[in-house]
């Protein structure tokens, strides 16, 4: 097995097919993208295939450290994630094949109009062994 994650993007990505923004959705619209989300992951609990999935608050900032005896800084001159970053989930899976299978299927979670997004999710595999340092 080999884990993925399914990287829901704000921005950045091309623009999903159903292009209204979530806070234009009616509460029903926002309820039934939810409940797809939900049955989408229950489903995924049953094969042993979900591990986790989140949605992210519009609110965040960026720390970093900033020198010893120093607070930390945060904000600074960085595209906020905030605005980049919608949620994601994470599955462990038998093959690539079956991270894009499942990235297809989630994104025709329905958005306005109950309409399928058909939004693009970024599948990125997570890093098994530490990349080799060549001198």
């Amino acid at each position: 097995m080999a884990k993925y994650l399914l990287l829901k993007h704000y921005r950045g990505a091309p623009a999903p097919v159903n292009d209204v923004p979530m806070d234009q959705w009616t509460p029903q619209e926002i309820s039934a993208h939810v409940r797809y989300m939900n049955d989408f992951a229950a489903r995924l609990e049953k094969t042993g295939e979900f591990v986790d999935g989140q949605a992210l608050a519009p609110e965040g900032s960026w720390v970093r450290y900033d020198g010893e005896g120093r607070p930390p800084v945060t904000d600074g001159p960085f595209a906020e994630t905030k605005d980049l970053i919608a949620g994601w989930m994470v599955i462990d899976v038998d093959s690539h094949e079956r991270a894009v299978e499942l990235a297809g299927e989630l994104s025709a979670a329905p958005g306005a109009g109950g309409r399928p997004i058909h939004e693009w999710l970024e599948v990125r595999p997570f890093l098994t062994a530490h990349p080799t340092v060549t001198e």
